[in-house]
């Protein structure tokens, strides 16, 4: 699943995404790969995956999502 950071609550270790159907969606800090919970920001993209927890929508495995035209996706081989 696709969508963005929507808030990042620092103190507190966790943030929500804006998921690409419309869900905002729980995720704590342990849940990040191959990205830096400090270094994220409001808009960023991700891709995660879904799971149901009690409390609702959790993700898990968050990692980065390169576009089309990303810089890095550039550099890539």
């Amino acid at each position: 699943m696709q969508g963005t950071i929507k808030r990042v609550v620092r103190d507190r270790g966790f943030g929500f995404i804006h998921s690409s159907d419309g869900q905002q969606v729980f995720f704590h800090r342990s849940s990040l790969q191959q990205m830096n919970f400090d270094g994220l920001k409001e808009g960023d993209a991700v891709e995660f995956e879904l799971e149901r927890a009690e409390k609702g929508p959790r993700a898990t495995n968050v990692r980065p999502h390169f576009q089309k035209g990303n810089e890095l996706e550039k550099m890539q081989p």
